[in-house]
């Protein structure tokens, strides 16, 4: 055989081996690929309009300005609820015009956007590291980082929880970010002017998501300076061979961010209205240093340990990452550590820590909040894949030293082993994914916790007002923690009147009486009862309501369903105020710190009692007592009132605390000089105190020093209101 054959049966061998690689590339890279979009289509795409059951008030405000939109309200910026930016408000427009006013339409533009997040991870995850520092293509290393990566995202039950919520800017933000990253990269390695365009509207379009895309440009910043250290590193002629793709990219993320960044400058207060109440280095809130320590070590924490307990955005408190995938993401840090010179690794370590401080420097009730960490969530995964890669690396090239006949056998097979790491890969994915699958449909779904979360109740109502047919001259009260709740608003497409009323037992004569002259002193009044005493937020504000509608009207009966009872009442007064009481009985007590209490009344329900008797309670032992107030001119002192119960030995036995607040919510250092403020304090008494006598005793005090004040010539704070003869209910 002459040489020349016999160097072209090597070339050709050289070929079949490369287009065998390429097959068997494509083939994982399909499998890949569908592992994915089957997990994506059962844990993001399935009952969009089912779970979650429901849309709690921060969701609503969304649907609400979305509504709002639709009426061709448009802006750039909505300062409601400390600012809403534009992305969400006008997705869920378009999501409502296409599907109605519906959980769908509420719940699919997130859906979408974290499926889109899930492939945008996997294509990113190939981008970065499909190829090697010298140019070298390492596509099995990109497919298996970006698969895990990917993966481990698709399955994940916190990102299944958040991604079929209605809080659709925290899955578009991640989503722009990632996709400007991989254009980027891609165009300024291939030298594609389209992808550098492209990279640059999506950078641009970050500022219209949420409040963490701000930290961006920072990420974007650093990482660019990144490759001038160390000094002189980075050539003039270099400088200047760049300086027209950076400009290109600048110049289009500018353009497109402009108008918003043209609105904050014409609007500067609207920038930081939600940054204020959430900045964890304002003044007033302990030493910064130490709270932010505490933040940083909360969010270490979602690696392996715990998670987010709020049930609209977790499950059971879970750490973001499992135990096993912690180890790996440890891992990939250590080894992102070790190789920072390297412009992949570098990047993924500013992109972790630059949009993990958003977290960081927010303060919050409950630790840790996933949401604020969405923007790093992608790196996050990525960072566990490399690690997981690293490992396998590790042991790839110690494995003649390895006596094992399994480990012996995969290095004779060398170039089957991607394929089976893909093809398990694939098969670990459609597992996982089962599982939270069930997780998420047979368990969360269940919990009594998730349907409180997501405040189902509204949802229910809306569903069943929405299906009665229209009646002149009757409308709904529904009470609620304050006058107006907007994901009714949102679902509610009826045409009855319907009305929120601020559910609290002081001021509800007031709110009733408001609520009705409003409406057109109707004919006919449906009160809706929730079974759930947290969804108004004053379990006995609804009994009040009744009763007092009651009183001043005629009741028709009750429809009974799940979660609520609506009670109708008809021919209701008007000519009269309402009130819980006929009459208040003088009492004059003048305090040394300029407040004075003028008069009491006490009752049941509809029945009013008189202090100059005691008040005989049996097996019903709940009582109001409405007192009425007036404070000395410029009163600078917020006053709570304290109610106590003595027995006949002087102890204490029980007690019910209550701020001092007009018919406004204002409390008493704004109340007017000549103003009389009616209060009224609604005490459950306990059953299982002994029958017999005590005595009920007030205490006016300080809110903030919690000082009491005293009567002015008796000089004791404790001031007898009433005595009680509590039966033993025969």
């Amino acid at each position: 055989m002459s040489e020349s054959s016999t160097s072209g049966q090597r070339r050709t061998g050289a070929a079949g081996s490369e287009g065998g690689e390429r097959h068997r590339l494509k083939l994982v890279t399909g499998a890949v690929l569908l592992a994915l979009a089957v997990a994506v289509a059962a844990l993001r795409l399935q009952g969009p309009d089912e779970l979650p059951p429901g849309l709690n008030r921060d969701e609503g405000i969304d649907g609400a300005l979305a509504l709002q939109v639709l009426r061709g309200e448009h802006a750039m910026f909505f300062p409601v609820d400390q600012g809403r930016e534009p992305s969400a408000i006008y997705a869920l427009a378009l999501s409502t015009i296409l599907f109605g006013r519906t959980l769908l339409a509420m719940h699919l533009p997130t859906a979408l956007g974290s499926a889109g997040l899930v492939f945008a991870v996997f294509w990113l995850g190939r981008v970065l590291f499909g190829r090697g520092e010298e140019g070298r293509p390492t596509p099995w290393r990109g497919l298996l980082i970006g698969g895990v990566g990917a993966g481990l995202m698709a399955v994940s039950i916190s990102q299944t929880i958040i991604g079929r919520t209605s809080y659709n800017k925290v899955t578009h933000m991640p989503l722009l970010l990632v996709l400007a990253f991989a254009l980027l990269w891609q165009g300024w390695r291939e030298r594609s002017w389209w992808r550098i365009v492209l990279a640059g509207i999506c950078t641009g379009l970050l500022p219209y998501t949420y409040i963490p895309a701000r930290f961006t440009p920072f990420l974007f910043l650093l990482f660019g300076l990144s490759f001038f250290f160390p000094l002189g590193s980075f050539s003039m002629t270099r400088v200047r061979r760049e300086l027209p793709w950076a400009a290109v990219f600048i110049g289009v993320t500018a353009l497109i961010a402009a108008p918003i960044l043209l609105y904050f400058a014409l609007h500067p207060e609207h920038f930081l209205m939600r940054s204020r109440e959430v900045w964890l280095l304002r003044g007033g809130q302990g030493n910064p240093f130490s709270s932010f320590l505490g933040n940083v070590w909360d969010y270490l924490l979602v690696f392996g340990v715990r998670g987010d307990p709020n049930w609209r955005h977790n499950f059971a408190g879970q750490s973001m990452l499992r135990p096993w995938e912690a180890i790996f993401f440890w891992l990939g840090v250590g080894m992102a550590l070790w190789r920072w010179k390297r412009p992949t690794y570098r990047l993924l370590l500013l992109w972790l820590v630059v949009l993990l401080l958003p977290a960081m420097l927010s303060r919050d009730d409950i630790l840790p909040h996933f949401l604020r960490m969405m923007g790093a969530t992608p790196v996050i995964y990525l960072l566990a894949a490399a690690g997981l890669w690293e490992a396998l690396r590790f042991l790839w090239e110690r494995r003649n030293g390895l006596r094992l006949p399994v480990v012996q056998a995969i290095g004779q097979n060398g170039n089957r082993v991607a394929v089976a790491l893909g093809l398990g890969l694939c098969g670990l994915i459609l597992v996982q994914g089962a599982f939270t699958h069930r997780t998420y449909f047979q368990t969360w779904a269940n919990l009594p916790e998730v349907y409180e979360a997501n405040e189902t109740e509204w949802a229910e109502l809306a569903r069943t007002l929405n299906a009665q047919p229209p009646v002149p001259g009757v409308v709904y009260l529904l009470p609620y923690t304050i006058s107006e709740h907007y994901s009714f608003q949102y679902l509610y497409e009826g045409t009855t009147p319907v009305d929120v009323i601020s559910a609290s037992v002081p001021y509800l004569p007031h709110e009733l009486e408001s609520a009705l002259a409003a409406l057109g002193d109707p004919a006919t009044v449906k009160f809706v009862d929730w079974e759930n005493d947290r969804v108004s937020g004053d379990r006995l504000a609804e009994r009040h309501a009744v009763v007092l509608l009651g009183k001043y009207g005629r009741y028709e009966g009750a429809e009974e369903h799940d979660s609520f009872q609506i009670h109708s009442f008809s021919a209701i007064a008007s000519d009269r105020p309402w009130s819980f009481y006929e009459y208040l009985e003088p009492r004059r007590v003048d305090y040394d710190g300029g407040i004075s209490l003028l008069a009491l009344a006490s009752g049941q329900g509809v029945e009013q009692l008189t202090t100059e008797e005691p008040l005989s309670l049996g097996e019903d032992r709940a009582v109001w007592m409405a007192l009425q107030w007036q404070t000395a001119p410029e009163l600078a002192i917020d006053y709570s009132v304290s109610l106590r119960l003595h027995n006949a030995e002087g102890g204490r036995v029980f007690q019910k605390d209550s701020v001092l607040l007009n018919a406004r919510h204002w409390r008493t250092g704004r109340w007017a000089a000549d103003e009389l403020v009616d209060t009224v304090i609604y005490l459950d008494i306990p059953t299982d105190l002994a029958p017999g006598d005590y005595e009920l005793r007030l205490v006016v005090y300080d809110s903030a020093t919690l000082s009491p004040t005293v009567e002015l010539g008796v000089w004791e704070p404790e001031v007898a209101l009433a005595r009680v003869r509590l039966g033993d209910g025969d």
